[in-house]
């Protein structure tokens, strides 16, 4: 009876299960009538009341169309997906995984086939379930084979263009899928885990790539799409980024690297920045600079690269780190501009030497200078953008970071390679200066005390004093930067009596600033002007400076303190014979242009009237002594300068008179300027001297030799000691013969005889005090019957080198 049973079973129709008789039902005679809607409705109820079942009806319907799809019957296919996806949306009961199981393997089968129609309705279908909330979790479930397949689909190459657009477009919205479903389920496979991130991503950013480089026209069916590949792509993108926790940054980020490097697109750069602002924009803020680090971290990689394709890299640096810097600035504000400053000099490195690695190697690479010219001027800007973006006090920082990098005469060692010499110092102080001049732009402080420290302004002035004449006109560029707090530079070299400047008043901070640095400021501008490879620009530098300084920090003191460096240069150029033509009538020039600034700014009836009387004398005599002949691109001056004398120069008496009589200090405006060191110096000749030296020394050796050369002056007698602070013409060559000694024994000498020397000296400290400390008084101890005990004045005591400056 068994095997009766059986037969009868497989014979009749009525006695199969019920479930595969309403499986049957809602298949039509012909495909073409689609699915019957009413017998549909029975099986989902079936489905819904009984569901142990759902398992059964999805191996079923799996088996018929496997069944259909290898015979060929495509409509019987399309109606069987389409049960299976309304029995998905309908049933969310605990045996639902069973029937996902069948579902899949439907669609993978689906994806398998060679038909492009078959792996778009796979897909659809996979897109489907994707955005079903399951109420079960599920332990076994794999999507590896859809990720790689979706994959493929991405880089379909069919013949056809617009069924290849078709397939990649499914692909994409088939990876979408496989995000959504897993990126937020513990229980399935890391979709972050570099397999499959090595095959989702570099398939969407190949789509973004082929829609800029395709530009094909489009067909009526794709014009009335909702959004077109690259919309799609771009969106699938944006998902995957946003869904991206802190740990799976590097795992999202590395593969684009990767891919932008394997299909050389840094070169380009539109494409990588247009990557990286997709990138910079989708992912959480708080991870920012997670991308920042990974950007530096390759750049590094690549530092023997190509300069454009370093350059690329920077580009987008410069573009992701100021999306980064509005958002979440991270620990990675230094590293940015340290990983760009080594950048700098390596490229400098490779620019002077000509190849990447030793030029004696075999597989060394030749460079172009010009790539690398172009290279240093993606960096420079992009320090200055991103320095744009920071708040004042971390813009302090990267000043100050930035100056710490600068190869300082005297000061620090060169930083050029053993291969570049004095001349890769010379550039990578000219490419950090650029750098420094970018941050500083825009720099605005209410307290620049705090803002500009010594450590900062002391070695950047000194650079005033470098014999390079490009390297002092960028510092005079910085220190306007810096002290141009309310865009008053271009107003400054316009006309003033249009703009009617008005001075505000000094605020307490700005009093401070002065009253530390202004002396050091004035030096360094007087000292400037004696250099005779100065140019129109330098000069003009000079003047936008001085007018600056007059209009945001000056008060009383400082204007007082500013005409006498203006008189000072008058007579500058009146004594020193030695200039050229051109700089003595542009220091002329400059303290006119100046004074006149100050006369407007005061607004003093009777000094006005003496500068403006001044001006008209030289435009009637000697119109090359004024800014209009001088600081343009074909000055008109003499072949040789005569002396000039008479109502053509101004008159400190008559200048002193005049201000007196309306509050300023007369006394001090009578005295002639004399540069200082400090706000107090003992000898002002000498210091000159002395640091406009030490400011140009090339090395080490110089530097110690000029400390000798100080140290000798000073002896015990102060006979001797005024004798040689003197300026005397006939010892010159001596002196700088023995220079040449020291510098020569230091180079040359061994270690141990340059200690032994260098600790038998006296310092300077200790002789100064001998010669102008007087001798205790006769009548010995001030005491209070303690017999000879006393207290120790302050400038007798005995400090640790360390702690004096």
């Amino acid at each position: 009876f068994p095997t009766k049973a059986v037969g009868v079973c497989g014979c009749c129709g009525a006695l199969r299960p019920r479930y595969k008789r309403l499986v049957d039902n809602i298949f039509p005679e012909d495909p073409e009538d689609g699915l019957v809607k009413a017998n549909m409705e029975k099986l989902t109820f079936y489905a819904l009341s009984a569901p142990e079942k759902l398992d059964r009806i999805g191996a079923y319907l799996s088996e018929r169309l496997s069944r259909d799809v290898a015979r060929h019957r495509y409509g019987y296919v399309c109606i069987a997906m389409e049960a299976l996806d309304q029995l998905l949306m309908a049933c969310h009961c605990q045996s639902i995984n069973l029937f996902v199981e069948s579902f899949l393997t439907m669609v993978r089968k689906l994806l398998e086939a060679d038909k492009p129609n078959l792996q778009i309705l796979g897909t659809n279908s996979f897109v489907k379930f994707a955005n079903i909330e399951e109420d079960t979790p599920s332990y076994h479930r794999s999507y590896d084979f859809f990720v790689s397949r979706f994959s493929e689909m991405c880089h379909s190459s069919y013949e056809d263009p617009d069924i290849r657009t078709k397939i990649r477009m499914a692909g994409i919205r088939g990876l979408q899928g496989v995000v959504r479903k897993t990126v937020n389920d513990e229980l399935q496979a890391n979709i972050w885990d570099p397999q499959h991130m090595d095959k989702i991503v570099p398939s969407l950013l190949f789509n973004l790539q082929q829609e800029e480089i395709t530009e094909r026209s489009p067909s009526p069916e794709t014009e009335k799409e909702k959004e077109s590949p690259i919309e799609l792509t771009e969106r699938c993108f944006r998902e995957l980024l946003g869904r991206a926790a802190y740990g799976n940054i590097k795992n999202a980020v590395k593969p684009v690297l990767m891919h932008l490097d394997n299909h050389s697109l840094w070169e380009g750069k539109t494409f990588a920045v247009r990557c990286f602002k997709i990138i910079m924009y989708s992912i959480q803020s708080q991870h920012s600079h997670l991308v920042i680090q990974q950007l530096l971290g390759h750049l590094d990689a690549n530092s023997k690269n190509s300069a454009t394709v370093r350059a690329g890299i920077v580009e987008v640096i410069s573009e992701a780190a100021v999306i980064e810097a509005s958002g979440s600035i991270g620990p990675t504000v230094l590293e940015v501009f340290n990983t760009l400053l080594k950048q700098l000099r390596l490229s400098v490195d490779y620019e002077l030497t000509g190849c990447y690695e030793s030029c004696t190697s075999a597989g060394s690479k030749v460079i172009k200078v010009h790539e690398e010219r172009q290279l240093q001027e993606a960096v420079i800007k992009t320090i200055g953008s991103f320095a744009s973006t920071l708040p004042t006090y971390q813009r302090s920082e990267v000043m100050l970071f930035i100056m710490g990098k600068i190869p300082v005469p005297g000061m620090y060692p060169a930083l050029g390679s053993a291969n570049t010499g004095f001349e890769g110092s010379r550039m990578i102080q000219i490419m950090l200066l650029k750098s420094l001049l970018q941050v500083t732009a825009g720099f605005q402080t209410t307290n620049m005390l705090t803002a500009l420290p010594s450590s900062f302004l002391d070695p950047l002035l000194s650079f005033t004093l470098m014999e390079d004449a490009e390297i002092r006109l960028l510092v005079l560029d910085i220190l306007i930067s810096l002290i141009d707090r309310h865009d008053n530079q271009l107003k400054v070299l316009t006309d003033i009596s249009v703009l009617k400047l008005k001075m505000d008043k000094c605020s307490r901070q700005d009093n401070l600033f002065m009253k530390k640095h202004s002396q050091r400021l004035y030096r360094h501008v007087f000292l400037a002007s004696k250099e005779e490879n100065s140019s129109q620009g330098h000069f003009q530098s000079l003047y936008a400076l001085l007018g600056l300084i007059c209009v945001e920090l000056a008060n009383e003191e400082v204007v007082v303190d500013l005409i006498r460096l203006a008189l000072a240069l008058q007579d500058l150029a009146l004594t020193e014979e030695s200039l050229p033509v051109y700089n003595r009538c542009a220091i002329h020039a400059l303290s006119a242009a100046y004074l006149n600034l100050i006369s407007q700014l005061t607004t003093v009836p009777t000094f006005c009237q003496h500068v403006h009387e001044v001006i008209e004398a030289r435009q009637k005599e000697l119109p090359f002594l004024l800014p209009e002949d001088v600081f343009v691109e074909t000055p008109k001056i003499p072949e040789k300068l005569e002396k000039v004398e008479g109502e053509v120069l101004f008159s400190q008496a008559k200048i002193a008179e005049t201000l007196g009589g309306s509050g300023y200090n007369s006394e001090r405006l009578a005295t002639p300027y004399i540069p200082q060191l400090t706000g107090v110096s003992l000898f002002p000749v000498a210091c000159d001297s002395d640091e406009d030296r030490l400011s140009k020394r090339k090395s080490i050796g110089d530097t110690i030799s000029l400390q000798l050369e100080v140290e000798s002056r000073l002896s015990p007698e102060k006979e001797q000691v005024r004798e040689s602070l003197s300026d005397d013409v006939s010892l010159e060559e001596q002196e700088r013969e023995r220079r040449r000694q020291v510098v020569e024994r230091f180079q040359t000498a061994p270690f141990e005889e340059i200690a032994a020397h260098c600790g038998a000296r006296v310092s300077a400290h200790a002789k100064l005090i001998y010669i102008y400390v007087p001798p205790p008084s006769p009548s010995g101890s001030v005491g209070n019957g303690h017999g000879q005990s006393r207290s120790v004045p302050v400038y007798e005591m005995k400090f640790p080198d360390l702690c004096v400056y």
